[in-house]
């Protein structure tokens, strides 16, 4: 059994942060399990342009407003408590929390990501990066 604390991961590596966004990965390829698991914050007031070309993955917010736009049709898709989207074409999409707030979601990554991933830039984490324990 894997038994781990989010307030424990935030003062380790297993935590990844960038310029608008941070990730706490609680469960990653390393794990064996098939998937990973991160609780990732997008601060307030920014945008983030994504584009998963190697992974799939779910996200379910638990806090926070904000949007999701899919770049390929230009749809806005409001985000608030309790909305799941799901990127199951590697759908290229740009993420905005609204002033004010962050937003935290709960995300699952499958092919499970190595920990130390982080977006490129066009958005893209890669296939395999560095390991983290």
């Amino acid at each position: 059994m894997i038994v781990r604390q989010l307030q424990d991961l935030e003062q380790t590596e297993r935590c990844v942060r960038a310029d608008n966004w941070q990730s706490v990965r609680m469960l990653l390829k390393n794990d064996n399990m098939g998937f990973s698991f991160h609780i990732t914050t997008i601060f307030a007031g920014t945008e983030t342009p994504i584009h998963y070309q190697n992974h799939l993955e779910s996200v379910y917010c638990i806090s926070g407003f904000g949007e999701v736009e899919t770049c390929a049709d230009g749809k806005v898709y409001p985000i608030s408590p309790g909305t799941i989207y799901i990127l199951d074409q590697h759908d290229k999409h740009l993420l905005r929390a609204h002033d004010g707030q962050d937003i935290v979601f709960a995300c699952v990554f499958n092919p499970p990501l190595n920990g130390k991933e982080t977006h490129d830039e066009n958005g893209v984490y890669p296939l395999e990066a560095e390991e983290v324990d």
